[in-house]
């Protein structure tokens, strides 16, 4: 008896393919006698046909020859460089549709990585925003030369090409026209712009940030080299033409890596910190502070976080990852008392100031990890009623979680911004935790990302 062999996709061959869903990145995917096919800028329910770029062996990637049958929620990308740059993979695709396959992708990964009845969950629509453009408060742009211009933007989708961004779609006026501004300056000024390959020039990337509510703006130049010519004159022709800059800063990186910030910064002119709110809340944002790039949604991702949280006045709150205080503080005047913990002691600094400002004295903020200081407080006899936790892409520490198992909060409410780190997560916290439901919130809208707030109580 003959048993079926699959046969393998060939590189550069060329085949009809039905999308079948968005992938996490945004990729259309769609399957091929069996075997699971990528393909950039397509869409559900699309028939394309495709030609193979890369071999995997459990998947193909391939690019779009032409579109057959095109998707009812294909419209037009707003950005000339939008198919080259990659920092938006959705552009392509109407906004309320990008809500809804957002909400797919969580549902995705649940299916993918828990054991959990998906279908029996809670998964709520996608918080979306009213104008899905211009929303970025902060731009970090890599610096290149060509022919004598200066040139800012990121690098190519899977490639190490610079391209010039003139306008981004999704940056705030204002850090467009701040970036534009210096790159004329440096031009002018004839400074030496950094050249990866030959280690040679100085000025590496052009980072700037608004406060969107104060009209504040930041500029943050990072150089190879602490020498920086015409130091005194670029920073006058900033603040001439750019009259709301607050904070001109240096900062210095001369290592060959893919970091953007050194661990030397040095103060041009004005202030070391620009002001930003959100909801009563003030912020002061230093130039390697951690803060969202979309204040818009932030208030309404920890508007969820508040209704998940419930709290009564009496809870003693963990604030895991607490950066620079925000969430913490965001629920501190409803809460007995919130104690937050983070890896950057610069944050727990700030964290602290923010608390102060606001007058909280319920407070306190400690530098260290969470699975290492969370069980201290515990043996001391502090035990939390709630744990939020807001971690990195790469999701909770294994030892964190199992404190957190331990510990027996009666809810954690689970902020996160990768959705298949997050259901590797709950399946593991729904030892002793029931998902009460999954809150999806689109922080960046035209990109493939999805935060959201699940909300888990002790069974």
């Amino acid at each position: 008896m003959k048993t079926e062999q699959t046969v393998k996709i060939q590189p550069k061959q060329t085949f009809p393919l039905t999308i079948k869903r968005l992938g996490i990145n945004g990729e259309g995917v769609g399957y091929f006698k069996k075997q699971v096919v990528f393909v950039p800028g397509a869409l559900p329910g699309e028939e394309v046909v495709v030609e193979a770029t890369k071999i995997h062996p459990k998947f193909a990637e391939a690019k779009i020859k032409k579109i057959r049958i095109k998707s009812p929620h294909r419209v037009k990308p707003l950005c000339p460089v939008y198919d080259q740059c990659g920092g938006c993979q959705l552009q392509h695709l109407d906004y309320q549709q990008q809500l809804k396959e957002k909400r797919d992708i969580v549902v995705q990964s649940l299916e993918r990585h828990t054991n959990l009845n998906v279908g029996k969950l809670e998964i709520r629509d996608t918080i979306g925003m009213e104008n899905p453009w211009g929303y970025r408060n902060k731009s970090s742009f890599q610096v290149g030369e060509k022919a004598g211009k200066v040139l800012a933007g990121l690098y190519g989708l899977n490639s190490h090409q610079l391209i010039n961004i003139d306008q981004c779609v999704v940056q705030h006026a204002q850090t467009n026209e701040a970036t534009s501004a210096i790159k004329r300056i440096l031009e002018e000024l004839q400074i030496p712009i950094y050249n990866e390959k030959t280690n040679k020039g100085i000025v590496r990337t052009i980072v700037t940030r608004v406060g969107v509510q104060s009209g504040e703006l930041q500029v943050i130049l990072i150089t190879s080299q602490k020498e920086l010519p015409k130091k005194e004159l670029i920073t006058e022709e900033i603040q001439k033409r750019l009259p709301k800059v607050k904070s001109i800063v240096q900062n210095i990186n001369g290592e060959k890596t893919s970091l953007i910030f050194g661990d030397e910064t040095l103060s041009l002119a004005g202030e070391d910190f620009i002001q930003e709110t959100l909801g009563d809340l003030q912020f002061e944002l230093s130039a390697r502070t951690f803060f969202q790039l979309n204040p818009t949604q932030t208030v309404n991702l920890y508007d969820e976080v508040k209704k998940a949280a419930q709290l009564t006045g009496k809870e003693k709150v963990v604030d895991a990852y607490c950066g620079v205080g925000t969430i913490g503080l965001w629920l501190a005047d409803q809460a007995a008392e919130v104690r937050g913990m983070d890896v950057i002691p610069e944050s727990i600094e700030d964290a602290k100031k923010n608390a102060k400002r606001h007058g909280f004295t319920n407070t306190k903020y400690v530098p260290g990890k969470a699975e290492e200081v969370l069980p201290k407080w515990v043996k001391k006899g502090w035990k939390p009623e709630v744990i939020v936790v807001d971690p990195p892409r790469t999701g909770l520490d294994k030892q964190l979680i199992q404190t957190i198992l331990q510990v027996e909060a009666q809810k954690v409410i689970y902020v996160s911004c990768n959705p298949s780190t997050l259901a590797k997560d709950i399946e593991t916290l729904s030892k002793k935790y029931k998902v009460e439901y999954i809150q999806p919130v689109d922080m960046f809208p035209q990109t493939a990302h999805v935060e959201c707030v699940s909300h888990l109580v002790l069974k």
